[in-house]
C-alpha cells in the first residue's frame, strides 16, 4: 500500500498488472487482442476532458489549442511512485539544466522512446504535439493509433486513463469533411469494450440531456453499469442553480455517479496559473458553497481520482479470470497458426516438392472416394456431388427430353406419307417409325454432352479447395504451377470423354434393333390401339327392342388411305382436305399443277389418326429403352475417361511436368502474405507468452 498526496490509498499491483499488459502488445506493435480493463474519457470540445486529466496528474502537460488537439488516443499510465526514490538524477542536474520546475520524483517516459525521461512536462507536450503529427500530419485529421505515456510521481494515483478525441459536430477549417463520423467511430470503438470504464465529462453549465460523451456512452451502456460522469464548469453555473439532483441520481441515473469538480479557466491556463493553487481553490468552492459544503469530501478532484483508482481496481479483480482464459486461448490459436504456416524454407526443395505432389495426389484420390477425414455433415463434397450430377440432374434431364415435344401428330401424319414414296402403304411404315425415333435419340446428345461440363466443374471445384489450403497459399507460385498443369490435364481428357459419350448416342442412333426384348412391337401395338378405339366407341341401342346392339368384331384396317380419299370418306377430310374444298368441281376438273410448296392442312382421319398412335407407342416404347441406357452408360463412359483416369493418373502427371530441378526454387518462394503473416503471429505468441507469464504471477 502507498499513500498518495491527493490522501488516497492506492493497490498498483492490480494496475501495474495492466500498464504491463498494455505495454507488452504496444511495444511488440501488434494489435492488443485481450479486452483489458482501462478507463476511457470522452466528451466534447468544450467540456473541460484535458483540464480533468491535467487535475489529476497535477500537471500541466496536454497540447493546448483551438479545433481538435487530441487527434490520436492517449493511453497515460499514471503510477504512484514514494518520494525520495533513487532514480540516478538529482534536481541539482535538472536546475543546471535549465529545468527550474522539473521534480526528480516525477517524470513521464513514453513507450516510443523506451528509457527517455521527461523530467520537464513542457517537453512531454512537445513530443505528444510531435508524435501526432507524425502519424497525421499537420491537419486537423485523425489516428487511431495510440501514444502511451507513463508517469510517475508520488502525487498520483495508480491509474489508466484513454484520453480520446473531443466530440465535435461541425468540421472547421482543414478538418475533414466527415470528422465527427471519423471520432465518433474511435470512441465507440473505445467505449465498445466490455472492460472499459466510461468517463463522461460534461460541463454542468449545460444541459445534461444534450451532453454528447452521455449520448454515446448511452449508446454502449444503457444501463448506466460502466459510466461515471464528471461535471465540469461547477463554479461558472448561475446563481442560485447547482448539480444536486444530478448528484443524487435523479436526472440520469449511474451506477457509478458523478463527481463534479472545478478546473482552471482559459485566463487561469493562459497566465500559468499553477495547477496547485487550483486545485486549493477547487476545495474551498466545494469547502463554502452552501449546496456542496455538506458532501465537499465527495467533490472535487482528489476525490475522482481515489473513486476512479479504486472502480478501476475492483474491476480488474473481477474480469482478471476472464482476462487469464482470454490469453490462454489467443496464445493457443496463434501457436495452432504459426505452426500452420511453418517455419521458412528448409530442406532440398525436389523433396518438398516432391512430398506435396505426392500428398495432393493421395488427397485427390481420397476426395474423389468419399474417405477423407473432413467430412462435412452440411453439405455434400468430392465424388459425392459428382453422384448427384449422374442420378440426379443427368437423369432427370434425360428425362425431361420428351420424343414429342418436337414431332407433332400432324408431322407424323407428314412422315408417313413421305416414307411410303409414290404407293400408299399397305401397313405402318417402318420406315417412319426408323425416321423419327433416330432423330429423337440425337437430341439426347447435348444433356449428354453437358453431363461431362458439369463434372468437369466438379473437378475444377476440388482443385480449387486443395489448393486452397494453408500450404498452397504459403507457395503462391507452386500453386499457379499446379492448377495450371492440373487445369491442362482435365483439358487433356475431356476430348475422349466428350467423343466416347458422342459414340454411346451415334450407336443407339445408328442401329434401331426392334428385335430388343423389351420392345413393343407392331403387332402389339395395333391390337393396343384397336382395344382403346374398340372400348371408346358408343353403344348401339336396338330401337325396336332396346337392346343393345352387338359390336363390329371388324377390326380396324391398317392400310394407310388413298389420296384421294375416296370410297366412303368425306370428300374434305383427310391429307388435302381443305386443298380442295376451297375449289369448286370445275376447278376441280380442271387438274390444275400442284403448288411448289405442298403442306397438309385438312385434320387427321380416324384412319390417319390410328396410324399415328401405333406410330407414337413405337416411339414411346423404343425411345425409353434408349433413355434407360444413355443414364446407364455415360456416367460409366464419364467415370471411366475422366475421374478415374485423373484419380489413377494425376501423380504421373504433375511429377512430368512439375518436377525440374531448375524451376523448384522459384515454385517454393514464399508468399509476401505468408512471410507477413508468420512475423504477425511470431510477434503475438511472443506478446502472449510474456503476457500469460505477467499475469500467472497474480493469485
Amino acid at each position: 500500500m502507498a499513500v498518495s498526496a491527493q490522501g488516497g490509498i492506492s493497490d498498483p499491483g492490480l494496475i501495474t498488472l495492466v500498464n504491463k499488459l498494455q505495454d507488452v502488445f504496444t511495444t511488440v506493435g501488434v494489435q492488443n487482442p485481450i479486452d483489458l480493463p482501462q478507463i476511457v474519457v470522452v466528451g466534447s470540445q468544450s467540456s473541460g476532458k484535458s483540464s480533468v486529466l491535467e487535475n489529476i496528474v497535477g500537471r500541466d502537460f496536454l497540447p493546448r489549442g483551438t479545433g481538435i488537439v487530441t487527434r490520436r488516443p492517449l493511453v497515460l499510465q499514471l503510477i504512484n511512485r514514494q518520494a525520495g526514490q533513487a532514480n540516478g538524477v538529482k534536481n541539482e542536474e535538472l536546475i543546471a539544466g535549465g529545468d527550474k520546475e522539473a521534480n526528480v520524483d516525477e517524470w513521464g517516459e513514453f513507450l516510443h522512446i523506451p528509457g527517455q525521461k521527461f523530467h520537464d512536462f513542457n517537453k512531454i507536450r512537445d513530443e505528444i504535439v510531435k508524435e501526432t503529427e507524425a502519424k497525421t500530419g499537420r491537419n486537423a485529421g485523425i489516428s487511431p493509433a495510440p501514444i502511451n505515456l507513463r508517469i510517475y510521481s508520488p502525487n498520483v494515483l495508480t491509474l489508466t486513463l484513454v484520453d480520446l478525441p473531443g466530440l465535435t459536430k461541425v468540421p472547421v477549417g482543414d478538418q475533414p469533411r466527415d470528422i465527427e463520423r471519423q471520432i465518433k467511430e474511435m470512441v465507440l470503438k473505445q467505449i465498445s469494450k466490455p472492460n472499459a470504464i466510461i468517463l463522461a465529462v460534461t460541463g454542468a453549465n449545460t444541459d445534461l440531456a444534450n451532453s454528447d460523451g452521455l449520448k454515446l456512452a448511452r449508446e454502449v451502456d444503457p444501463e448506466g453499469q460502466r459510466t461515471i460522469g464528471v461535471l465540469t464548469k461547477v463554479d461558472l453555473m448561475d446563481d442560485g442553480t447547482d448539480v444536486v439532483d444530478i448528484l443524487a441520481g435523479r436526472i440520469i441515473p449511474l451506477r457509478l455517479g458523478y463527481v463534479p469538480v472545478v478546473n482552471r479557466g482559459q485566463r487561469d491556463i493562459d497566465n500559468k496559473k499553477a495547477i496547485t493553487a487550483a486545485l486549493e481553490n477547487e476545495k474551498n468552492f466545494f469547502e463554502n458553497h452552501k449546496a456542496y459544503r455538506n458532501k465537499s469530501s465527495y467533490c472535487g478532484t482528489p476525490y475522482l481520482a481515489r473513486k476512479l483508482n479504486l472502480i478501476l481496481m475492483m474491476h480488474i479483480k473481477q474480469t482478471l479470470p476472464d482476462i487469464k482464459a482470454r490469453i490462454s486461448a489467443s496464445l493457443q490459436k496463434y501457436s495452432t497458426e504459426l505452426q500452420g504456416l511453418g517455419d521458412s524454407m528448409l530442406g532440398n526443395s525436389a523433396n518438398i516438392v516432391l512430398n506435396i505432389i505426392t500428398e495432393f495426389s493421395n488427397e485427390w484420390r481420397t476426395v474423389l472416394e468419399g474417405n477423407n477425414t473432413e467430412l462435412s455433415s452440411v453439405e455434400l463434397s468430392g465424388g459425392a456431388r459428382i453422384s448427384f450430377v449422374f442420378h440426379e440432374l443427368y437423369a432427370n434431364g434425360v428425362k425431361a427430353v420428351d420424343p414429342f415435344d418436337q414431332v407433332k401428330d400432324i408431322d407424323i401424319r407428314t412422315i408417313l406419307y413421305n416414307s411410303s414414296g409414290s404407293s400408299p402403304a399397305l401397313f405402318v411404315g417402318t420406315t417412319a417409325f426408323e425416321l423419327i425415333v433416330k432423330q429423337q435419340i440425337k437430341r439426347l446428345e447435348e444433356p449428354s454432352l453437358k453431363c461431362v461440363s458439369l463434372v468437369y466443374d466438379e473437378l475444377v471445384r476440388i482443385l480449387t479447395q486443395l489448393l486452397g489450403k494453408q500450404l498452397f497459399r504459403r507457395y503462391p507460385g507452386l500453386k499457379e504451377k499446379f492448377h495450371q498443369v492440373v487445369i491442362a490435364f482435365f483439358k487433356k481428357v475431356m476430348d475422349p470423354t466428350n467423343k466416347l459419350v458422342r459414340d454411346l448416342v451415334a450407336m443407339e442412333a445408328c442401329y434401331i434393333n426392334t428385335g430388343h426384348p423389351d420392345f413393343l412391337n407392331g403387332h402389339r401395338a395395333m391390337a393396343i390401339v384397336n382395344e382403346k378405339h374398340s372400348s371408346a366407341k358408343p353403344i348401339q341401342v336396338d330401337p325396336k327392342t332396346g337392346k343393345p346392339m352387338p359390336q363390329s368384331a371388324t377390326p380396324v384396317r391398317t392400310t394407310s388411305p388413298t389420296l384421294g380419299g375416296m370410297g366412303g370418306e368425306d370428300a374434305n377430310g383427310g391429307f388435302f382436305g381443305s386443298f380442295f374444298a376451297s375449289k369448286n368441281k370445275k376447278k376441280m376438273a380442271a387438274m390444275e399443277a400442284p403448288p411448289p410448296t405442298l403442306k397438309a392442312s385438312g385434320t387427321l382421319s380416324e384412319r390417319e389418326g390410328i396410324e399415328v398412335e401405333v406410330i407414337k407407342l413405337l416411339i414411346s416404347s423404343y425411345y425409353n429403352i434408349v433413355r434407360r441406357t444413355m443414364i446407364d452408360m455415360v456416367p460409366k463412359a464419364i467415370m471411366l475417361n475422366l475421374v478415374q483416369f485423373t484419380k489413377d493418373e494425376m501423380q504421373r502427371e504433375l511429377l512430368e511436368n512439375m518436377y525440374r530441378t531448375d524451376t523448384l526454387d522459384e515454385l517454393l518462394k514464399e508468399s509476401d502474405y505468408t512471410v507477413r503473416r508468420r512475423k504477425e503471429c511470431q510477434q503475438m505468441v511472443e506478446s502472449l507468452s510474456r503476457a500469460s507469464e505477467i499475469v500467472s504471477q497474480v493469485q
